[in-house]
């Protein structure tokens, strides 16, 4: 995304802010999955061509990425669908494998909230992340939304599990902070985007998300990554920058598994710097 913006937001912090510094400093024993990344070529402000999508997907695993969830805008202004997400998704992993890429690109998609009463119920199901319940769903870039947490709630009211993708940088969210703890009380998820704990898109947005850290309502952390210069991927430098390293492996490899699984959301680790821990279990089963 050569402008830099995206969904009204200017990028504050060089890229070197959220380049990956030293990836996997943390323990690990498992793989790192990036939940959130706009690496489909010319379906949304994501590269415009398959060579920036392998450019990407290098990038990603260079970071110590090893799955990567392919989450294109579906919107008013991407009309994006499922068979083409799934159609791209398969060319790139080709492309991948021939060139030697260690990353598996899994099909998601990234649905403006504002957008789901246009999608149909057939779709929807179609675009969760992974293939699996769980949808990632965008909050609007707006001051007020008062619209927010009841469209939410009627998509959880239809048997589907909801991450709410960088609710930091949603300015409504921000005026009204209790929307927030009232959707994680439902069984929803607050992913984060890595560069916000850095300070890329400002400070009040950093500011608000080492506050959800602290608060325990940080359940995931991707890169929303769109490209290599000024949205490259990378987690651990951000995540270890925000004082979050003991939760590096619960950010990046536990919570998304059991999002991809469909399985159990696992317990927040307790030992982490300046949070105050939550040991309460998040499991929100779907009725279908």
């Amino acid at each position: 995304m050569g402008s830099g913006r995206h969904g009204g937001e200017l990028d504050r912090a060089p890229p070197s802010a959220i380049a990956p510094a030293g990836a996997g400093r943390w323990p690990k024993v498992v793989d790192v999955i990036d939940l959130h990344c706009h690496v489909l070529p010319g379906i949304d402000d994501g590269p415009e061509a398959i060579e920036g999508s392998v450019a990407l997907a290098r990038a990603a695993a260079q970071a110590g990425i090893h799955q990567l969830v392919a989450t294109p805008h579906v919107s008013a202004t991407y009309r994006n669908d499922a068979a083409t997400i799934a159609r791209l998704v398969a060319e790139l992993n080709e492309r991948l494998g021939a060139e030697g890429i260690d990353l598996e690109v899994l099909a998601g998609a990234e649905i403006a909230i504002t957008y789901l009463p246009e999608i149909s119920p057939r779709q929807l199901p179609l675009l969760g992340l992974g293939g699996g319940e769980w949808l990632l769903v965008e909050p609007p870039f707006a001051a007020v939304a008062p619209a927010l947490e009841r469209l939410v709630l009627a998509v959880c009211a239809e048997g589907h599990r909801v991450v709410l993708a960088h609710p930091e940088r949603c300015p409504a969210l921000r005026r009204d902070r209790a929307v927030v703890g009232a959707l994680a009380a439902q069984g929803g998820l607050m992913s984060i985007t890595a560069g916000s704990l850095v300070g890329q898109f400002g400070g009040e947005v950093k500011r608000y998300a080492l506050e959800l850290a602290r608060e325990g309502l940080i359940h995931n952390v991707t890169s929303d990554a769109h490209d290599t210069e000024r949205r490259p991927p990378g987690l651990s430098g951000a995540i270890e920058a925000a004082g979050l390293a003991s939760l590096g492996d619960w950010l990046t490899h536990e919570v998304p598994a059991a999002i991809l699984s469909g399985g159990m959301i696992p317990a927040r680790p307790a030992a982490v710097t300046g949070a105050a821990p939550r040991r309460r279990r998040l499991a929100w089963r779907s009725t279908r």
